[in-house]
C-alpha cells in the first residue's frame, strides 16, 4: 500500500468533520475493527511506486491506554496534518508512508495491538478514525510497547530496505518497557506459534533489520507524573538514550517527530530547533536534546533472515 499523495485540501475537510466532537464521537468503535486485527494480517506492504518512487515507511504506535488516548485524539483533529505536511515541506525523509498502530496491554485488554495499512494520502487520517479506544491497560507498569516491534519485524514488507534506507518506527507511552513478549500473547494476539518468550532486547535487534525504533516518553500521562525515573531508567536498558524522547507538551508532538527525523537525517538540533516558533522551541529542543544522526546507508545491503532467540527464564 501506500500509493497517492497527502493533499492539504483533503486534510481540511476531514478535519472539518471532527470539530466539536467528542472524542468518543470521533473514535466510535466499540471493538477492534477486523481490519486492523494482526492475527488475521499477514503482511503490510509499503511500495515504491510513480506517486512515491522512494518510499519511506514511518510506523506511529500509540497507547491507547487510560490517559493516553489523548494523543490518538489530538493527532485526529489536527496533529496528522500537521506532521504530514511538515515532512512533506521540510523533506526530512522521502515519500512518507504512514501507519498508525493502537497499543495495550497484552496481559488485560482485548485489542492490545491494532494495525492500519501504510498510507500516504488521506486515508491514513481515515484509519486512524477506525482505531478502537479500548482505554484499559493492566497494574503491572508496562504496557505492551513491544508488540509492534514484532510485527513490524516479522509483518511488513518494506521497499526501502532494497535501496539500503531504513523506515522509521514511534512507539509512544507513559510506562516502563516491558521485559519481554511471552509466547502465548504472540500467538493470542499475532497468530503466530513461537518456542518461547522473546526479550524485548531480542526484539529490537530483529525489528532493526528493517527500522529505525524510537520510544516517545509522554510525561504528561499519569504514570509517568509520578514514576517518570522509573520509565527513563526501564527504557535506557534497552535503548540508546538518543532514540529516546522526551515530552513535555503532546500537543507539540507533530514538530518534535519532524525534528528528530530531521536531526536523525543529519540536521544540526540548534538550528532544527530554532526553526519553530514561540514556546514550540523550547519543547522541541529539550525532545531532541540527545538525539543523533543515524548511519549513512552503505549501498544495498543483504537481508539475512529474522531469527526468534529464546527468552531465558529465571532459573534456566
Amino acid at each position: 500500500m501506500g500509493y497517492g499523495r497527502w493533499d492539504n485540501s483533503d486534510w481540511n475537510t476531514y478535519a472539518k468533520s471532527t470539530r466539536g466532537k467528542s472524542t468518543r464521537e470521533v473514535f466510535n468503535s466499540s471493538f477492534m475493527n477486523k481490519d486492523m486485527d494482526p492475527s488475521k494480517i499477514k503482511t503490510r506492504e509499503s511500495r515504491d511506486s510513480a506517486d512515491n518512487p522512494a518510499s519511506t515507511p514511518i510506523i506511529l504506535a500509540l497507547d491507547v491506554t487510560g490517559s493516553m488516548g489523548m494523543i490518538a485524539d489530538s493527532l485526529a483533529r489536527e496533529g496528522l496534518g500537521t506532521l504530514a505536511e511538515a515532512i512533506l515541506d521540510r523533506k526530512p525523509v522521502t515519500d512518507p508512508h504512514i501507519m498508525v498502530m493502537g497499543v495495550g496491554d497484552a496481559s488485560s485488554d482485548r485489542a492490545p495491538l491494532q494495525v492500519s495499512q501504510f498510507e500516504a494520502d488521506i486515508r491514513i487520517a481515515e484509519q486512524l478514525k477506525k482505531i478502537y479506544l479500548e482505554g484499559n491497560g493492566g497494574g503491572n507498569n508496562h504496557e505492551s510497547y513491544n508488540l509492534p516491534w514484532y510485527f513490524a519485524a516479522t509483518k511488513t514488507d518494506v521497499d526501502c530496505v532494497k535501496h539500503g534506507r531504513k523506515g522509521l518506527l514511534f512507539t509512544f507511552g507513559d510506562e516502563q518497557c516491558p521485559d519481554d513478549l511471552k509466547a502465548h500473547h504472540i500467538k493470542k494476539f499475532l497468530g503466530d506459534s513461537v518456542p518461547q518468550d522473546i526479550s524485548t532486547k531480542d526484539l529490537l535487534e530483529m525489528v532493526s533489520e528493517k527500522f529505525d525504533v524510537f520510544h516517545v516518553v509522554i510525561e504528561e500521562g499519569s504514570y509517568a507524573r509520578v514514576r517518570k525515573q522509573a520509565v527513563y531508567d526501564s527504557w535506557e536498558k534497552v535503548l540508546p538514550k538518543e532514540r529516546i524522547i522526551p515530552v513535555k507538551d503532546y500537543t507539540k508532538l507533530p514538530a518534535i517527530l519532524v525534528s528528530v527525523m530531521e536531526v536523525h537525517a543529519g540536521k544540526d538540533p540548534e538550528a532544527v530547533a530554532n526553526s519553530w516558533q514561540g514556546e514550540t522551541v523550547g519543547v522541541v529542543k529539550d525532545a531532541i536534546k540527545n538525539v543523533k544522526p543515524g548511519p549513512k546507508p552503505a549501498g544495498v545491503p543483504v537481508m539475512k533472515p529474522l531469527k526468534i532467540k529464546p527468552h531465558k527464564q529465571p532459573g534456566l
